[in-house]
């Protein structure tokens, strides 16, 4: 089988195995976990912050972040395709008490006016406006890249209006290996980050939330509320050492990949259209009449499997589990359905 569903379906190699086998152990609760240590302040030297956390999930490093910069009736700033909003279990709300002001911008890219035009005046009728997030690439957008001097833009925007910038970098490497933007400039431009280790760069479990020292600090203590304390978890965070240091740069090879397959799709008579991709993501827009669950079922009868990514369209990501071999054999079996 022929898995595009996510690049959350890696399995570690024999490489990352080894060194998980062989990382030193202890209870990260009481913080004398060597290994956990080692990565956190690996990342966040990486980042240029004071300090990281690590955590089971991105969905759990970004719902962190969002208690910890928020208070009960703040509000967040998001666009209408974030992960944060859609794909996390409603969690700015019941994790936090926030409400959300919803941007629409290009492909979940939105600018700085759009964020200055959803600031809400300081009246006891409105939520207060406290947090500004980000995602990076966004996936509903179809791994799209931030403009980093835009965001340098809404940086400034926060720091004159007393308001946190928060970065949701699931695919933040991803993005990097194709700007050249060095991990030390994102760092400067947000006040927290979270990245994934278990997509692209190929671990079984793990994220991470970056930020100075009292941030996390407070963020340590909402994942023990959030039950994400982790005891010898030094073998994931081994993983995630290997990952950092032998799988960013090739992530080039995943977008080399899902250019190739996205210029195969429009060749088949089910596909009306592609976006184009500047990173892994890949997604087909459906001529009208197709059914988008019997496709995929097709698409699984020939070893292949995607997910549907909103009505009339389906999500192909590419990743270090599926190779250029298996890539153009995708390509010629979903051509022929």
């Amino acid at each position: 089988m022929i898995d595009f569903r996510s690049d959350t379906v890696t399995k570690p190699t024999e490489e990352m195995r080894e060194v998980m086998a062989s990382a030193p152990l202890g209870d990260d609760v009481f913080q004398d976990d060597p290994s956990i240590n080692a990565l956190e302040a690996k990342v966040a030297a990486m980042f240029g912050h004071e300090a990281a956390l690590f955590c089971p999930s991105g969905t759990m490093t970004n719902q962190i972040a969002i208690k910890v910069h928020t208070q009960p009736g703040d509000e967040v700033i998001c666009d209408q395709l974030a992960h944060i909003y859609n794909y996390e279990g409603g969690g700015i709300a019941f994790n936090s008490s926030a409400s959300v002001r919803l941007l629409h911008g290009d492909k979940g890219r939105f600018t700085a006016n759009m964020v200055k035009d959803s600031i809400l005046p300081d009246d006891v009728h409105n939520p207060r406006t406290r947090l500004v997030a980000a995602e990076n690439t966004m996936n509903k957008g179809g791994g799209t890249i931030w403009d980093s001097a835009e965001l340098k833009k809404i940086q400034a925007l926060c720091k004159a209006n007393n308001l946190a910038f928060h970065l949701d970098g699931a695919r933040l490497f991803n993005a990097l290996v194709e700007t050249g933007e060095s991990t030390q400039s994102v760092g400067e431009t947000f006040d927290s980050i979270s990245i994934c280790l278990s997509k692209g760069l190929g671990c079984p479990v793990g994220s991470l939330l970056i930020g100075n020292a009292a941030f996390i600090k407070q963020a340590r203590r909402v994942r023990k509320v959030f039950g994400g304390g982790m005891r010898q978890a030094g073998m994931l965070a081994a993983a995630g050492i290997y990952a950092l240091d032998y799988h960013i740069d090739r992530l080039k090879e995943d977008h080399a990949k899902a250019r190739y397959l996205a210029e195969q799709l429009p060749k088949a008579t089910w596909c009306k259209n592609v976006i184009t991709p500047q990173t892994n993501i890949v997604i087909a827009e459906l001529e009208e009449g197709i059914d988008q669950a019997e496709l995929l079922v097709k698409m699984k009868a020939k070893h292949v499997l995607a997910v549907g990514f909103g009505k009339g369209k389906i999500r192909f990501v590419t990743h270090l589990d599926v190779s250029e071999a298996q890539v153009e054999q995708a390509a010629l079996s979903l051509l022929n359905l």
